[in-house]
């Protein structure tokens, strides 16, 4: 049995709330930020920031950061907090401790997953697998970088069975263009078009705010591109349809129904159309205790040790096509949005809506063990 779930998508609100931006939080289920939720990551803007999504009324709320909180990338302040707040350094562990206890009902990703149960009596009681991570590649010394030849190690580390992924940095050529050209990560896309999940939520490029729904080929990583696919095009290509949302200042809702009321069906029969599953071992079960601040996992350099296949079970690689998994849905779900120096002015967009069936879960005979699994084990 499945039931509606509606996630409330935004991301670079850069320590305005929506008041600020001029918008409402629409109603939903589960509301997503997918990172930078400050400019500078300072004490202040953090509690800003965390105070208006603690309050939202949403049963869960997955939050993952981005470039601009750059005090919560312990690694990256402790070599370059003074480039930003001078002589006046934050404290990391008192940063974190604002995201972490902000509300019980935020659950941060630090490059890891959890296995969220809707649980409230009036809500859809669905069960969804979300991976969550803030890395991404920006010009400039930014927190949560990576280098071009680490990405496929970074990234291969998706587990296979995610039915959401939450990023940062968009995927390559999906919801990624600046006037340069398409500036998200070849990697990720190709660990996207692995996992096929159904959702992929991501932000960081302003101007890229929209939604791209992407049938994937029948290779398991196609590196090639059609957009404006039609239905019947070649099996060798990933079909790539951009979405459409109200114009700018409208006030109707920026909805993407992916359930088939109001739109077409995703097609993807994969992992959350299945009997609810229950957790395994490298899973983190909400809702339960805020996560452990552990040192993020870093992508290593050519020569030194991986994660092994038995300590990262799913990270492994997808080499057949996956029959039932067939399309994802892309979502840039930027609040800013213009980027640095701003001309003309700032302007803000509106949170983007997303339907999805989900499946039901039903109650197992006695309690369920927490299982918890810290970042980087997926």
């Amino acid at each position: 049995m499945t039931q509606r779930t509606r996630f409330v998508c935004l991301s670079d609100t850069h320590a305005y709330t929506p008041s600020e931006a001029g918008f409402k939080l629409p109603a939903g289920d589960v509301l997503i930020h997918a990172g930078d939720l400050t400019n500078h990551g300072s004490k202040s803007e953090l509690r800003k920031t965390m105070n208006w999504i603690a309050a939202a009324d949403f049963e869960v709320k997955i939050v993952i950061c981005g470039n601009h909180d750059i005090t919560l990338d312990a690694a990256f302040y402790a070599e370059h907090g003074s480039k930003f707040h001078g002589q006046h350094p934050e404290d990391h562990q008192e940063c974190m401790e604002i995201v972490t206890t902000a509300s019980p009902s935020i659950v941060l990703l630090r490059h890891q997953s959890a296995l969220i149960r809707l649980t409230r009596p009036n809500g859809p009681n669905t069960v969804f697998k979300v991976f969550g991570s803030p890395f991404s590649q920006s010009p400039g010394t930014w927190a949560y970088g990576y280098e071009s030849a680490h990405a496929a190690a970074l990234w291969d580390q998706i587990p296979l069975d995610a039915d959401l992924v939450v990023t940062h940095t968009p995927p390559h050529s999906l919801c990624d263009s600046r006037a340069v050209g398409a500036v998200g990560c070849k990697a990720l896309r190709q660990a996207l078009s692995r996992v096929r999940p159904l959702l992929a939520v991501c932000g960081h490029v302003h101007e890229s705010r929209g939604f791209e729904r992407v049938r994937w080929s029948q290779s398991s990583a196609s590196s090639s591109i059609s957009s404006n696919a039609r239905p019947e095009a070649s099996d060798n290509q990933d079909q790539v349809v951009k979405g459409e949302l109200p114009v700018p200042g409208s006030k109707k809702q920026s909805l993407v129904d992916l359930t088939g009321r109001k739109a077409q069906r995703l097609d993807n029969h994969g992992c959350a159309m299945v009997k609810a599953k229950m957790p395994s071992s490298q899973d983190t079960l909400y809702p339960s205790c805020p996560m452990d601040d552990q040192p993020l996992p870093r992508p290593r350099a050519p020569g030194q040790k991986q994660h092994s296949p038995s300590s990262c079970p799913q990270s492994a690689k997808q080499t057949t096509p996956r029959p039932l998994r067939r399309e994802t849905c892309i979502v840039n779900a930027a609040i800013l949005a213009t980027s640095w120096p701003h001309r003309g002015g700032k302007r803000f967009h509106a949170p983007i809506v997303v339907d999805l069936e989900l499946p039901t879960w039903t109650k197992p005979p006695g309690p369920a063990p927490l299982q918890k699994s810290g970042p980087g084990e997926v």
